[in-house]
């Protein structure tokens, strides 16, 4: 007797239905018998009875060795979380009175980052009067835009947050 590790999927005993729907190993059905019928089948070919679908009227079940099953499920999700791609996001900040050459090393900045794959959100901070000028924090974000908008497209238009003026900008692919 195997013991379920996954609670949702029910194995062997655990299945309570009266009549299930067995599959073969092989993918074929058996037909619609009683659970006890199924496990004594499974039993005898040394496999174990596993519930595949249990909202179906009857529940399916099929003969499999659950071991191997969980194995291989287990090999498939970490097979994927390796091809997955982590896709952070940078923030870059300054004032709007931010000088020429300040702005092209923040740029520079930003377009390693942009070259690397992530993400980068710009963001200008207001202090105290300044946020009665915003247009010298949109001017300011233009030419940032401008410096590298060859290296990215705007995923999110600036956008005014309390204090912060934000644009948030994607890799070009």
């Amino acid at each position: 007797m195997v013991i379920s590790i996954n609670k949702d999927i029910q194995i062997n005993e655990e299945i309570k239905d009266k009549e299930v729907r067995v599959i073969d190993t092989n993918g074929e059905q058996l037909g619609i018998m009683s659970s006890k019928q199924a496990l004594e089948i499974a039993m005898e070919r040394e496999l174990d009875l596993v519930k595949i679908a249990p909202q179906a009227k009857p529940p399916v079940c099929k003969i499999m060795d659950y071991g191997k099953f969980t194995f291989e499920q287990s090999k498939r999700e970490k097979e994927a979380r390796k091809n997955q791609k982590v896709i952070n996001v940078k923030e870059i900040r300054f004032s709007p009175k931010i000088e020429e050459h300040d702005l092209n090393v923040k740029a520079k900045n930003a377009q390693k980052f942009l070259n690397d794959g992530n993400k980068v959100k710009v963001t200008i901070r207001f202090r105290g009067r300044e946020i009665d000028h915003v247009a010298y924090g949109e001017k300011a974000l233009e030419r940032f835009y401008e410096i590298i908008k060859d290296h990215c497209v705007i995923e999110k238009p600036a956008k005014l947050e309390g204090k912060n003026l934000s644009l948030t900008l994607s890799p070009k692919q």
